[in-house]
């Protein structure tokens, strides 16, 4: 589980970084990235209900947690990272949740 200095906890921070971040777009996530003046990288979730019901949207929010976690150590200080699961999120398994947010923090960084 994310510690709660690694986790996006307010709407504005949510706006912001959505807002004003780079966008990656992946085939069942996009990606916001900014840079902040925090000393962690942080990270939020957007599991919305044309995703599925509340079973559903809470295994893909579960599921990007627990990617981000695995990437928590590879990812550089000072990012908000804002993760919007597309509908297509549902049916995918971790594996591949887990290669996408990888490939979307790895083209952002670069572009941050």
């Amino acid at each position: 589980m994310l510690a709660r200095r690694n986790r996006l906890t307010s709407g504005e921070e949510y706006r912001s970084t959505v807002r004003r971040g780079r966008r990656v777009v992946g085939s069942h996530t996009v990606t916001y990235i900014r840079a902040s003046d925090s000393s962690d990288a942080r990270f939020g979730f957007i599991v919305a209900k044309n995703v599925g019901g509340a079973v559903v949207r809470n295994q893909v929010r579960r599921r990007l947690k627990a990617a981000s976690y695995e990437l928590l150590s590879s990812t550089p200080a000072g990012l908000d990272v804002v993760i919007r699961a597309l509908p297509e999120a549902s049916s995918q398994p971790y594996g591949v949740l887990f290669d996408e947010l990888s490939t979307s923090l790895r083209k952002g960084s670069v572009l941050a």
